[in-house]
């Protein structure tokens, strides 16, 4: 076996929806994990039919995710981690993929658990988050990045929790069910002032807040856990990780576009400097 390069970036495994417009979900990991400089891997969990407009189909993909998985075991080693995002799988695939997963052991786990995308047809409730959950946190070690809508489906509550429930209650069902920490984001809470939440068993730290910016973006939630992972494996720790996602944020806000002029803002790629051609190069 070659042995991997002392210099080798490391291995960022994306398992989740494809949105073919790169708004959202596995184009937007890939992309928030380069600029990282980690080596991004994915695989499908979820087909969409989907554009800055809206989501109007969710499907099953056609190929095994589990097979595609193991087929990317070999390059899963050393310092390398996986998110977890979309996933419209049968719950008989989905315990094939938790049992990869658990044998596969990656150092650095995180599940942003997601009921559907931000515009048009939805997919999960919480039922069936607490079904996911029950095959994947028992293996232990990871972090769940639920926003506050999520949370509260997941708790079982009524909507207007969403607002007005204390961010521990969202929480701990998360981590009665396995979870190691809740990083709970705060968009959707009321104020001026979003402010995400750091809970485990421990207790529950803020981290910074941030006055609220105009509008909305495509992929917030992605962009977020897809950096966490990145930064994670970049060597910060968890809560510094958090903390600097969500800079990272929000320093693009205002960059965000709308390709062709269509649709909602998406982030745009960071800009690479254009090398000058080599001498001579046509």
């Amino acid at each position: 076996m070659t042995a991997t390069h002392p210099s080798a970036p490391p291995v960022a495994l994306c398992l989740g929806g494809m949105d073919p417009s790169a708004g959202a979900g596995l184009l937007r990991d890939a992309l928030a994990l380069a600029e990282l400089g980690c080596q991004p891997m994915a695989v499908s969990l979820a087909e969409t039919l989907q554009n800055g407009l809206a989501c109007t189909r969710i499907e099953a993909p056609s190929l095994d995710p589990v097979q595609r998985l193991e087929t990317l075991a070999p390059h899963l080693a050393g310092r390398w981690g996986v998110k977890i995002g979309l996933c419209a799988l049968e719950a008989s695939t989905f315990r094939r993929l938790c049992a990869t997963l658990r044998h596969l052991a990656p150092p650095v786990r995180i599940w942003d658990p997601i009921m559907a995308p931000s515009a048009g047809v939805g997919l999960h409730d919480g039922e069936d988050l607490r079904h996911l959950a029950a095959d994947l946190l028992p293996m232990g070690g990871w972090v769940v990045s639920p926003n506050r809508g999520e949370a509260a489906a997941f708790a079982g509550l009524p909507p207007e929790a969403i607002r007005t429930a204390p961010p521990e209650v969202l929480a701990t069902p998360w981590l009665e069910a396995g979870a190691v920490a809740v990083w709970l984001k705060g968009g959707h809470a009321p104020g001026d002032l979003v402010q995400d939440l750091w809970i485990t068993r421990e207790g529950t730290e803020r981290l910074d807040a941030a006055p609220r910016l105009p509008g909305q973006r495509r992929g917030t939630g992605c962009l977020l856990s897809a950096s966490w992972l990145g930064l994670r494996l970049r060597g910060l720790d968890d809560r510094a990780a958090a903390r600097e996602a969500a800079q990272r944020l929000r320093a693009r806000w205002d960059s965000a576009f709308c390709p062709g002029g269509a649709g909602r803002p998406m982030f745009a790629p960071l800009p690479v400097p254009l090398e000058p051609a080599a001498k001579g190069a046509r």
